[in-house]
């Protein structure tokens, strides 16, 4: 147990410089769903700014989770038809050409094993739409079949750049995690994932946080979500034992913004951190985790 605690006051402590304008996390409640607690994506509502959008992992329904942004609640239920959850792993949302999107991430791949991968993009229905109490049923607008330019990799963090038409992957389990890029928009062609750089800082654990074992400690350096603010102004990387902040210059490539040292946010201290994302406005991120229903927000000042 001694060596538990120092292991978890370790992993308060970020190699990385630390930055004060943000504060939190501060709970925000329970989410709702998934039940299973195995909720596995993130992303703000671009209907509506007290909404967010979550799913369950791998073998899951395939169905999207509207949340009440201010206590976790649930506001309605998606399934998306004619696709599985072979193994979700994020979500995010965009607007594009007026409308306002869903891109589901179906990248997961523990044994890199998958021969394609798929991102699914459905319509984010408007929130006066949805019910606790009924199920709304949509297809997919289009999906991508993607395979990377190299070998299979796992990764469980993707984020869209709609003002470049550009999905981008991280991988996981990379010694380095490498960052892939995808063109956005709909096509009956396999499309490849490019190799467009690395993200070299991410805090890694401890001889002694390996040795204890808990997500949170032995792969504390494992990227597990990631979003780009909806300007393009910052990214936000969660690892099991990090939520880490990288300001984007203008102009700026997110291969060069994510290349560099981020910076480090207070700690999480969840057990098994999954999933991320910014407010619609920027002004705050928020956080959850599988093993736990608890939905965390950081606020920016």
């Amino acid at each position: 147990m001694v060596a538990i605690a120092i292991g978890l006051g370790l992993t308060a402590c970020a190699a990385v410089p630390s930055d004060r304008s943000f504060t939190g996390p501060f709970e925000v409640g329970l989410m709702a769903e998934p039940q299973s607690r195995e909720a596995s994506g993130l992303a703000a509502s671009r209907r509506s700014a007290s909404l967010l959008w979550t799913h369950d992992d791998s073998g899951g329904q395939p169905v999207l989770y509207a949340l009440n942004a201010t206590d976790g609640s649930l506001r309605g239920k998606l399934r998306v038809a004619g696709v599985e959850n072979i193994d979700w792993e994020d979500i995010a949302t965009f607007e594009l050409d007026g409308r306002a999107w869903l891109l589901i991430a179906d990248v997961g791949d523990n044994l890199g094993r998958r021969p394609h991968v798929w991102l699914h993009v459905v319509e984010e229905p408007e929130a006066a739409t949805l019910s606790p109490d009924t199920e709304i049923v949509v297809q997919p607008h289009y999906s991508l079949q993607v395979i990377y330019e190299d070998l299979a990799r796992d990764c469980e963090a993707a984020a869209v750049d709609a003002s470049a038409r550009m999905v981008y992957l991280l991988s996981k389990r990379d010694p380095v995690p490498r960052l892939y890029v995808l063109p956005l928009g709909a096509t009956k062609q396999t499309v490849v994932a490019r190799l467009v750089g690395e993200v070299p800082h991410l805090p890694q654990p401890t001889a002694l946080q390996r040795a204890i074992g808990l997500p949170a400690q032995a792969y504390r350096g494992q990227p597990c979500s990631m979003d780009f603010a909806a300007d393009g102004s910052a990214a936000v990387i969660l690892t099991y034992g990090d939520t880490l902040f990288f300001p984007r210059a203008p102009g700026e490539s997110w291969a060069v913004t994510l290349a560099r040292t981020p910076i480090g946010l207070p700690p999480h201290l969840l057990p098994q951190a999954e999933a991320a994302c910014f407010a619609a406005d920027g002004q705050a991120i928020f956080v959850c985790s599988e093993r736990s229903l608890r939905l965390l927000r950081y606020l920016r000042h």
